[in-house]
């Protein structure tokens, strides 16, 4: 029941942050200000939802480093998109023609603030978090990053494609993420760096949600395998390619710390505890 209580408290916050996002999109400062409050809500709501479920402080969402864990989270996300960005440039396929809108960036710094907090709170801090628990961290990992790239199908000019490829590059890799640190602020911060780099800074498409207007004017045209069409670059095998990359390393990461979660771990240690209490009962 913990996880039903979770999920409906979180999805709940999402509603209401998602649909003032919407309200105040066309309205760059406001999106800053809602986005940024919305982000802040959902972690407060989660971190007390754990509380009040679980009897115990969400540690994941701990104040303590938080900004430094965003940082480098963000500067992961932003890095990785950078990466994508650059083949496409020295390809070809993506021209600057100027500067963009500095305002537009300053909204989308919001909305994208809002969005990674959002997600990875659903995502990463209740279904992969809870769903480990039971099957282990590698079935964990490919059931929640399923999901997560299923539900970017609902998005304008959503493809197939463009679902798996989401899975894959972000659905695991940030599941991984979590899994190495067992941390959000982290992976909110690799979601974030990752979408602002694309709407705010490169001006492009985002998972099929349409046109952008961030500090750059620029175009981009190509083959759909490469640039990702109407979906974006998160389409490209570039952004597959990298967000494979990175999820091996933060798996290896998670492996070293000894942060994998075996299957029927949980059984083992419901066998073991009660192995134990029996070994204890006075005879």
């Amino acid at each position: 029941m913990r996880f039903v209580w979770q999920f409906l408290a979180v999805l709940a916050a999402y509603a209401v942050g998602g649909l003032t996002m919407q309200a105040v999109q066309d309205n760059d400062w406001l999106s800053l200000v809602v986005g940024l409050t919305a982000a802040a809500l959902i972690v407060f709501v989660y971190a007390w939802v754990v509380r009040r479920t679980e009897r115990r402080q969400a540690l994941d969402v701990a104040p303590k480093g938080a900004v430094s864990k965003v940082g480098w989270g963000t500067l992961i996300g932003f890095g990785m998109f950078a990466a994508v960005m650059t083949n496409l440039f020295a390809a070809g396929y993506y021209e600057v023609d100027g500067l963009g809108s500095v305002q537009g960036a300053i909204g989308l710094v919001g909305f994208m603030a809002g969005a990674a907090a959002t997600e990875e709170v659903v995502y990463r801090g209740v279904i992969f978090r809870i769903v480990e628990e039971h099957i282990g961290t590698y079935l964990a990992l490919l059931l929640s990053g399923i999901v997560f790239g299923l539900s970017h199908l609902l998005n304008e000019d959503a493809t197939l494609w463009g679902a798996v490829a989401i899975a894959v590059e972000a659905g695991f890799m940030l599941a991984a993420a979590y899994a190495a640190t067992r941390n959000l602020w982290l992976t909110i911060g690799v979601h974030f760096g990752w979408n602002f780099a694309a709407a705010g800074v490169f001006s492009v498409v985002v998972s099929g949600n349409g046109d952008n207007k961030g500090l750059l004017d620029a175009t981009m045209s190509g083959p759909e395998l490469l640039t990702g069409g109407d979906f974006g670059p998160e389409g490209s095998v570039y952004s597959v390619g990298f967000g494979m990359l990175l999820t091996l390393v933060f798996l290896w990461l998670a492996h070293r710390r000894g942060n994998i979660v075996p299957f029927g771990a949980r059984r083992a240690a419901r066998a073991a505890a009660a192995a134990n209490s029996t070994a204890t009962l006075p005879r």
